[in-house]
């Protein structure tokens, strides 16, 4: 099922629990506003990730809805995701330019890395999901999944939260409390409406207090700013291409450009492949795990329409991509897992990518309001692993799951780095997972064969859980 998608019950009203399933949708107004809530779960990284790369942000937003938009057809609309741009690449990157790679060096080490994929998840789907089972098995996906969360919490604490504690404070409690004490519609788009309560409280705290002393994400430092700041959207045109751009160290960076591929390059950047594979897999099941439906006929699939898309948006001189855990945390918080909202975030991100002025409103989000948002997000992912290892019976007590898992988890909270050369370093989530899943492997390779034969878990993450819904 791609489209066609069933008007779930009156299209307006559902009942506490209720889910909405990827075949299913809301009226278009109220798939329209979920969309919407897609798209500002996964503008902030987006948007900022390709800036740290050294790339076109505005050119990132426009690709990640056309990636989405193949994604959701290779995997024939049976897995709700996203396509945001990639963090896994961020380390690799860095790692280029300081050898003296440019842009189009970048891009090109990324589309091989995408096609490196791509071909991945094809084995992986005439091979059977059991491959990925045998390598990941439910208590390592379960941690890959966490540390994916909880990995994002120091952009919280660094980034987010310090640029307006009170403002992410009661944008955290304003979420909490509508997605809770609310009833229907309402209780489902509370991040979305969290966002529109953080920014009319930012502009109020300006009008009333001033201008705030705080951290400033733009200048890296403490200054004393306005919390919100309005210039960029009416300086940036309606329509436009992503060309060019300047970030704020005024260095100009490249929009479309062909990639260029060195095998040197090339190298630094495919141990991101690793993660992404496990990345992709995780997503896949934390989202089963949410619907309680049998997605591994599609795993191959999955992964390979992330390479897919990496290659696409690189081809162009575009962000790498990868399915977004901010917006598994959106289905998870709303439960509607209809894909039709994907379709409609991937249009308006299209349409974002063709307008600065539109990216500029969204990129001005004051700092602490996605402090508040986040915190809840980011979280609700972490825990979504902690569901598979219970629902699948992970034993704790085994040191084949306890020890090698938890080093994988700490390192990628952490952001902990291993450095191999003065121009290549490994760390956070990449590390954090090939420590979880090698690690895990060489723990129950050495272990006696009681602990061994009990270190697996459940075979299966499809679980009767309350909300969930079976494949009809």
């Amino acid at each position: 099922m791609a489209f066609g998608w069933t008007l779930h019950g009156d299209g307006k009203s559902l009942a506490p629990g209720e889910v909405v399933r990827p075949d299913e949708r809301l009226s278009w107004g109220r798939t329209v506003g979920l969309g919407a809530q897609h798209v500002v779960a996964m503008f902030g990284a987006t948007f900022v990730f390709p800036l740290i790369m050294g790339l076109n942000p505005q050119l990132a937003i426009l690709m990640s809805g056309i990636a989405t938009i193949c994604f959701l057809l290779i995997v024939g609309g049976k897995v709700p995701s996203y396509l945001g741009t990639s963090a896994s690449f961020v380390g690799g990157v860095a790692a280029i330019r300081a050898q003296g790679g440019d842009s189009p060096d970048v891009t090109g080490a990324i589309l091989v890395a995408g096609i490196v994929l791509a071909l991945v998840g094809v084995v992986i789907h005439y091979m059977g999901s059991e491959i990925v089972y045998k390598v990941l098995p439910p208590a390592v996906t379960g941690a890959v999944v966490m540390l994916i969360g909880f990995n994002l919490a120091p952009v919280v604490a660094d980034i987010y939260w310090p640029q307006d504690q009170w403002v992410a404070l009661a944008t955290m409690v304003f979420v909490i409390v509508v997605s809770l004490a609310s009833r229907g519609f309402v209780g489902r788009i509370a991040i979305f409406l969290g966002l529109v309560f953080g920014y009319a409280l930012s502009w109020v705290a300006d009008k009333a207090f001033g201008q705030i002393t705080s951290f400033d994400a733009g200048a890296g430092e403490v200054t004393t700013h306005s919390r919100t700041n309005f210039g960029g959207i009416a300086d940036a045109p309606l329509f436009g291409f992503p060309d060019k751009t300047f970030i704020a160290d005024g260095k100009e960076v490249a929009g479309w450009h062909m990639p260029s591929v060195s095998l040197t390059f090339v190298l630094l950047v495919l141990p991101a492949v690793i993660a992404l594979i496990a990345e992709n897999a995780g997503h896949v099941k934390a989202v089963a795990e949410m619907t309680g439906a049998d997605l591994d006929p599609v795993m191959g699939r999955a992964i390979a329409a992330d390479g897919v898309g990496t290659s696409l948006a690189s081809l162009v001189g575009g962000s790498p991509t990868t399915t977004y855990a901010e917006n598994i945390g959106v289905m998870a918080a709303t439960r509607v897992y209809s894909t039709a909202a994907y379709y409609v975030a991937a249009v308006v991100a299209i349409l974002f990518g063709f307008s600065p002025k539109f990216g500029a409103l969204v990129a001005s989000t004051p700092g602490g309001v996605l402090g508040g948002i986040t915190v809840v997000l980011y979280g609700m992912i972490g825990l979504l692993g902690a569901k598979i290892w219970k629902e699948n019976g992970v034993d704790f007590g085994n040191p084949v799951n306890l020890v090698p898992l938890a080093a994988g988890i700490v390192i990628a909270i952490g952001n902990t780095e291993l450095k191999f050369t003065d121009t290549f370093t490994l760390g956070g989530i990449a590390l954090g997972t090939i420590v979880a899943v090698a690690g895990w492997h060489l723990a129950k390779a050495l272990a006696p064969a009681h602990l061994r034969d009990a270190a697996v878990g459940g075979t299966s993450i499809v679980v009767d859980a309350p909300g969930a819904y079976k494949e009809p």
